[in-house]
């Protein structure tokens, strides 16, 4: 038996903005969005579910939270600024011109942004 190996997978974030992060993540980021209630706003990840708990306020964590790969991150960043996605730069990452990390064994290029809640998400191509 593979215990949870073969069940669905839901993923928890929260939110305090939950009209702005129903438009980011819906409109924006393009999910689908599955359900609103009042203890949160849930949309699809191809399988797996993202649950925005509605709360009245929290700290996002530092890191990062949420990744997406990527075929292209160079168009997919291009299409995301297109709808008004800022990109992040951290100190003491060697970001390039277009604000892609490449990792040091050069196997993944990875560009970082944030919701309306300030949760740090990503994109991410990887060879």
């Amino acid at each position: 038996m593979t215990l949870l190996a073969s069940s669905r997978v839901s993923v928890f974030l929260a939110t305090a903005k939950a009209d702005e992060a129903r438009v980011f993540y819906r409109d924006t980021l393009g999910l689908t969005m599955t359900e609103d209630n009042p203890y949160g706003l849930v949309f699809d990840l191809e399988g797996a579910e993202l649950r925005l708990s509605k709360v009245a306020g929290f700290t996002p964590f530092p890191w990062t939270v949420l990744d997406w790969h990527v075929q292209d991150i160079a168009a997919t960043m291009k299409a995301l600024a297109a709808k008004g996605v800022e990109f992040t730069r951290f100190d003491g990452i060697d970001h390039d011109a277009d604000g892609i990390w490449t990792t040091p064994d050069g196997k993944a290029r990875i560009a970082w942004f944030r919701d309306p809640d300030d949760n740090v998400l990503s994109v991410s191509q990887r060879s």
